[in-house]
């Protein structure tokens, strides 16, 4: 994922890849919406994702992630996910702080970090591991 790509840019990428999977399409108002912003903001930050080969957007169009988008999109999900995971099933915050939490975490951890805790979720699942049933 592009280091430079600003938390505000890859809440952008997570809103449309989202809309994209539940809607099939994506159009600048749902953006606003669903982020509480102008469209305004939306414009102005769909012009620099589309500058950088993230997202196709014609004027009054709807809203593509290009395969590259489409990548670091999912990514920064996949980081909001573990975050998230791990908030709720290890150290069992609430679903809101998990869900609020995650948002603001995704952005500022490192990928050595986000792979890390990856790793370390799949070993709870994994026979054997920390939610593993025990045998008495």
């Amino acid at each position: 994922m592009p280091d430079s790509l600003s938390a505000s840019k890859q809440d952008y990428l997570e809103t449309i890849l989202d809309f994209t999977v539940d809607a099939g399409e994506v159009r600048s108002i749902d953006i606003a919406r669903a982020l509480g912003v102008s469209r305004a903001s939306v414009n102005k930050s769909l012009t620099a994702l589309r500058e950088t080969g993230l997202i196709e957007h014609e004027h009054y169009g709807n809203v593509k992630l290009t395969e590259k988008g489409v990548k670091v999109a999912r990514q920064v999900r996949a980081r909001h996910n573990a975050l998230k995971e791990f908030l709720l099933n290890v150290l069992k915050v609430t679903p809101e702080t998990a869900e609020n939490d995650a948002c603001r975490m995704e952005h500022a951890i490192s990928r050595e970090t986000a792979a890390k805790l990856e790793e370390y979720l799949k070993t709870l699942v994994a026979p054997g591991g920390a939610n593993a049933p025990r045998e008495e």
